[in-house]
This record gives structure tokens, C-alpha cells and sequence, in this order.
């Protein structure tokens, strides 16, 4: 009798025992994760160190602190250095009316030996000196850089043009080639002869062109040949 009552106390004890446990287990609080502390940054510096690779020395690299200043480059213009005028003599007290200029011919090869060329031009307008290469040249009194030098034939540079002309002056005919830059006459030359003599001659000028040309022509169109033996002697 006894055992019966005991057992069943037993059971119901043992449930008992059960059904307590599963609510303690409900009522755990949920784990939560642990905070993560975040990293301090460092403020920030004018200078940045970039990261060596192994067996390489970190090398500091200075930031520029000023912001970028916007500039306007101007383009490089190339301009022509133009020589001095020449130097020209003052002019003699009681000149003649006419002067000469007698010089060697510059195509010896297709002149006749022992003669010179002769042109005779106005001591009030032309002066005989030396050009900038120290051959002898007259020299415009009135219009400076306007020059007659001896020339002769001569390669250009790619940027001239030249348009060609003839020019007929008493016996004489001459080869007229007027150079051009960008449309701007820059020279002429006149090769020409009596016969007995060729020669060449280059005018060459700065401003009054036309001017300077019309006189020049003057001088050339005097063009003649005349003995050595009888040739004024060059400065």
C-alpha cells in the first residue's frame, strides 16, 4: 500500500521537476554581441607616407597646401632682328651732279675679262658705302634701309614667293624677280647687261618700297661696262 502512494509521488515530483526547468530556459536574456570599438583616427596632416614595399624606406611625400592659381601662358611670337641702317658718309661739299659706282660684275663666267659694270646715281639721294657683309653698296639718304648691293643667284628660303618681270632700260634688259613674305615684298633683284658684262644687283628695303624702287631703277637703268684700266677703285 505504501509502495503504491510512493511511486506516484515520485512521478509527479520528477514532472514537476520538468516543467519548471523549460520556462528558465525561455525567460535566459539573448546574448548580444559585444561593442566593437572603433579605431581612433588620426588627424589629418600636410604630409601623406606611402606604404614601402618589403625592404623598400617609407618616403614622406609634402602635400601642397595652396589651391592651383589658373594662368594664361601667352604664345611665343618669333620676331625678325632687323639690322641697323647702314652708316652712310656725309655728303662732299660742291658734289657733282653725277657720281659712279664701278665694281667687279658678279657672273665673271659669262662676262668679258677686264671689265667692270658702271652705274652713276645722285650724291643728294645716294651715298657709296659698305653693306652689313662689308661689300660695297649705295645707300638712300632719304628712305633708310632702302640699299643697291651687288647680288647673284641664290637659293630662298621655302616661306618666299617670286613673281618674275622684265625690265628693258636703253641697251640694257634686265631679269626682275620681286620676292614676297606673307604677301609683303620684301626685295628685288635685277640681273642685266650690256653685252660685255652680266651682273646682278639686290635692292632691298624696310618701308617706302615703291619709293625706294623708283629711285633704284634710276640708278640701274645708268648700267654700263667699262675697262678695268678706267674703273674708280672701291673704298
Amino acid at each position: 500500500m505504501i509502495s503504491r502512494i510512493i511511486v506516484p509521488l515520485i512521478l509527479a515530483f520528477v514532472i514537476t521537476s520538468c516543467g519548471g526547468a523549460a520556462p528558465a530556459a525561455t525567460e535566459a536574456p539573448a546574448a548580444t554581441e559585444p561593442a566593437v570599438e572603433q579605431p581612433l583616427v588620426a588627424e589629418e596632416t600636410q604630409s601623406s607616407v606611402s606604404t614601402p614595399e618589403p625592404g623598400q624606406t617609407a618616403v614622406q611625400i609634402p602635400e601642397s597646401t595652396a589651391a592651383p592659381i589658373a594662368t594664361n601662358t601667352l604664345a611665343a611670337t618669333l620676331t625678325e632682328t632687323q639690322l641697323p641702317p647702314l652708316d652712310l658718309p656725309t655728303e662732299a661739299a660742291n658734289a657733282p651732279a653725277q657720281m659712279v659706282w664701278d665694281g667687279a660684275p658678279t657672273y665673271l663666267g659669262d662676262s668679258q675679262p677686264g671689265f667692270a659694270f658702271r652705274v652713276t646715281y645722285d650724291p643728294d639721294l645716294w651715298a657709296l658705302t659698305t653693306d652689313q657683309f662689308g661689300f660695297p653698296a649705295i645707300g638712300h639718304r632719304d628712305i633708310p634701309y632702302c640699299v643697291i648691293a651687288p647680288a647673284s643667284g641664290r637659293g630662298l628660303p621655302a616661306s618666299l614667293t617670286v613673281e618674275h618681270d622684265v625690265l628693258y632700260a636703253g641697251k640694257i634688259t634686265f631679269d626682275v624677280n620681286v620676292a614676297y613674305e606673307n604677301g609683303v615684298k620684301k626685295f628685288v633683284t635685277y640681273t642685266g647687261g650690256d653685252g660685255i658684262i652680266i651682273t646682278g644687283f639686290e635692292v632691298s628695303f624696310a618701308e617706302q618700297a615703291d619709293e625706294c624702287l623708283a629711285d633704284a631703277v634710276t640708278v640701274l637703268s645708268t648700267l654700263q661696262s667699262v675697262s678695268v684700266s678706267q674703273a674708280t677703285p672701291q673704298p
